[in-house]
């Protein structure tokens, strides 16, 4: 990484195309900014004022100020020119020239899978992520799974990573060391203890007008082998993150659901129009990406523990007869505590990982 890298993200006139088309021209950034106006016509075809504002170095003053703001926040800035970069992402035609990152940046060269969906996610898209995260888990070595922080079905692929014990990668459409939306910061913050990564490749000084989310989806897909799209109604930014997917030749799947609830429809016409494979279990998903695990790959990543439940917490779990969530006040009839006992006895089941937390204060078994 060098100040030019940045510097040629905030020149004026170059996108995310334009820097993409420079750096095939002519390899590298500082190569980019060493050449001559007519170089830079000539070769790049590019217009003359923009040329004229890579020749000034116009982005340098802004370029400075962002690495000593990413030195502040201990945020990592890797460009496409860089080892670490991750291959998958660089192979697509509108890859980020730099990338900022906290956390482990070897997880974003893991064997990805991203799984996204709709925001407003039921309790069947819960236990679809719970299941398909935990059988990838089990089966498959050096796993990272990538999702977009956002509410819903993003938020419950994450916690099933956490859960399953494995790295999970949170694009967002913000400038670090944020995130967005603010209610996951906790979340954010067990994914880097737990080492995983944050990433956004936007800088600092990005104007927010909440225009990033499309452009945050094609990340999601770049970086991931094959998507899932776990739930999702018939439009939705899921959809355009499979449709990114799809474009950059990664392998898209889909869980069927009931073809009368809402929350299915998109899933359903994604198979039904062959735009996805159906997969139903982490098996499905490891034949549809074609990963070679070996004979017996259960053997190559061990299990992690399972923390030991207190006999309190044993006979809350209890009440749990079904996948079916439960609210707090379901789970007080049940089991007669009071609300204090009850809210001790939760967070240690959720601690064990043995329950989740959904909105509206219910909780499901996993």
């Amino acid at each position: 990484m060098t100040i030019e890298d940045i510097a040629l993200q905030m020149t004026p006139g170059i996108g995310i195309k334009g820097a993409v088309h420079l750096l095939e021209q002519f390899g590298d950034a500082q190569s980019i900014f060493a050449a001559t106006a007519d170089e830079l016509i000539g070769k790049a075809e590019l217009r003359s004022e923009a040329a004229q504002q890579i020749v000034r170095r116009k982005g340098f003053s802004d370029a400075e100020k962002e690495l000593a703001y990413c030195r502040r926040n201990g945020i990592t800035a890797i460009a496409s020119t860089d080892p670490e970069y991750p291959a998958l992402l660089r192979e697509i035609p509108d890859y980020p020239h730099v990338l900022y990152i906290k956390g482990d940046t070897e997880a974003l060269s893991a064997r990805c899978i991203s799984i996204v969906g709709t925001r407003e996610a039921t309790p069947y898209g819960q236990t679809v992520c719970n299941r398909l995260v935990e059988g990838l888990a089990e089966r498959v070595p050096e796993l990272s799974v990538i999702s977009g922080l956002a509410f819903g079905i993003d938020i419950a692929a994450h916690r099933a990573a956490l859960a399953a014990g494995v790295p999970t990668v949170a694009v967002v459409a913000n400038p670090l060391p944020g995130v967005t939306p603010a209610q996951h910061t906790d979340v954010a913050r067990d994914i880097l203890a737990r080492g995983g990564a944050l990433v956004t490749e936007l800088h600092s000084q990005s104007k927010q007008n909440g225009n990033f989310y499309l452009a945050r989806n094609r990340i999601i897909a770049g970086l991931s082998a094959g998507c899932i799209v776990a739930e999702s109604p018939d439009s939705g930014g899921s959809l355009f993150t499979a449709h990114c997917a799809d474009a950059y030749n990664r392998t898209v799947m889909a869980v069927p659901g009931r073809i009368t609830d809402r929350a299915s429809a998109g899933t359903n016409h994604l198979i039904r129009n062959r735009k996805a494979q159906l997969v139903l279990t982490a098996d499905d998903v490891i034949r549809e990406l074609m990963w070679d695990l070996g004979e017996n790959p259960a053997m190559l990543r061990a299990k992690p523990p399972t923390p030991e439940l207190t006999p309190d917490e044993a006979g809350l779990l209890g009440c749990f007869r079904t996948d079916d969530p439960l609210s707090v006040e379901t789970l007080g009839e049940l089991s007669s505590l009071n609300p204090g006992e009850l809210a001790t006895l939760l967070v240690g089941l959720e601690l064990a990982g043995a329950v989740r937390q959904l909105p509206g204060n219910r909780y499901m078994k996993l």
